[in-house]
């Protein structure tokens, strides 16, 4: 079958590798329907290797070169012997972490902090951008028959930024900030409209992004460096600031957004990855009495819920997907018209089978 692998910085090729076979009775054979591009994806490409393996990796023993792709759904061809949960024919939404299981985070429910922690996608012997994956029972989730496969291939992002949002505590009523609009960021908007956010503004300088999520309709899209912005901002919030700041574009003008329009006592949240340390106003932290947190993908147990959101019409994910591309054109068509910072598209899937 045809994969794209990941050799090293700006080499990304598409080419034969031998089809997976199932190697454990707890493990599934999935056909994959569609496989989204991830930011880290793109991490990976422009400044990687950085979480690809070139050393084995400690539980799966995975070293480059990596077939990519942990943003995907499928149907299940092959089940193990001792998998019980799901059976061939089933559509699949797949939670890509892979852990010990063992260590005192995993058995506190928070696997997604386990020192061993690996991906499908990043570290493991298969990924998402190729006609067939490998998963662990527990990475596979059964889609209910309301949600198609495209929303199914989006649950991965669609539960990073739903992790931002709940971290941030937002409850009903409460004026919502996210800064950037790309996937996570515009998926940010509809989750915290979705659990019932009272406001939702977006802050995003890219006008073609902008306009993206202006479509979704989750609420006012401002240009952080318009001069006006500060005051459109106090305008939409009665001069108070935000309750719940949710940083998802990595940039430090986007942190420094949400750390001058929060309100008092209000929460910074960071979701979007930086890759490198950026700048932070500590005296405004303290002096307006904020708090800042990180988050780190998503608790593993998130997709029947994120699923079940999906299936009831309120968190419509399938809308941030912006094209369908086929395996050959992953890289000219995916990955570089990602990179690029006056971009038009938000996220792109790819089709394994179409290339």
């Amino acid at each position: 079958m045809l994969a794209a692998r990941y050799h090293g910085r700006r080499d990304i090729r598409v080419e034969e590798v031998p089809e997976p076979a199932l190697a454990a009775p707890d493990e599934v054979l999935v056909e994959v329907a569609h496989c989204g591009i991830c930011g880290t994806d793109l991490h990976e490409y422009t400044d990687g290797p950085i979480v690809t393996r070139t050393t084995p990796h400690p539980l799966t023993g995975a070293t480059l070169p990596q077939t990519l792709g942990h943003e995907f759904a499928g149907r299940v061809v092959e089940a193990g012997a001792a998998v019980r949960d799901v059976r061939v024919g089933d559509r699949v939404s797949v939670m890509p972490a892979i852990v010990c299981g063992r260590c005192r985070y995993c058995r506190a429910g928070q696997g997604h902090l386990c020192p061993q922690f690996g991906c499908t996608g990043l570290s493991a012997a298969t990924g998402g951008l190729a006609r067939y994956a490998v998963l662990k029972e527990y990475q596979v989730t059964r889609v209910p028959d309301a949600v198609p496969d495209v929303a199914a291939a989006v649950v991965e992002p669609a539960a990073v930024a739903a992790y931002g949002v709940d971290r941030g505590g937002v409850r009903g009523g409460d004026i919502v900030l996210v800064t950037g609009a790309g996937p996570v960021g515009a998926l940010a908007a509809l989750y915290a409209g979705a659990v019932g956010a009272g406001l939702v503004v977006v802050a995003e300088p890219n006008p073609k992004r902008a306009a993206m999520v202006a479509a979704l309709g989750a609420g006012p899209v401002l240009d952080p460096a318009d001069p006006d912005f500060a005051a459109a901002l106090a305008d939409l919030t009665e001069g108070a600031g935000v309750d719940v700041a949710v940083e998802c574009s990595g940039s430090q003008a986007g942190l420094a957004s949400c750390i001058a329009y929060a309100r008092p006592a209000g929460t910074v949240v960071q979701t979007g990855l930086h890759t490198r340390p950026p700048a932070i106003d500590a005296m405004a932290l303290c002096a307006k009495d904020l708090t800042y947190a990180g988050t780190w993908c998503y608790p593993l147990t998130d997709w029947p819920r994120i699923l079940r959101l999906i299936a009831s019409g309120r968190y419509p994910v399938e809308r941030v997907v912006t094209s369908h591309i086929g395996l050959a054109e992953v890289v000219a068509r995916g990955f570089e018209v990602l990179i690029d910072p006056t971009g038009d598209q938000t996220k792109v899937l790819v089709t394994p089978d179409a290339a």
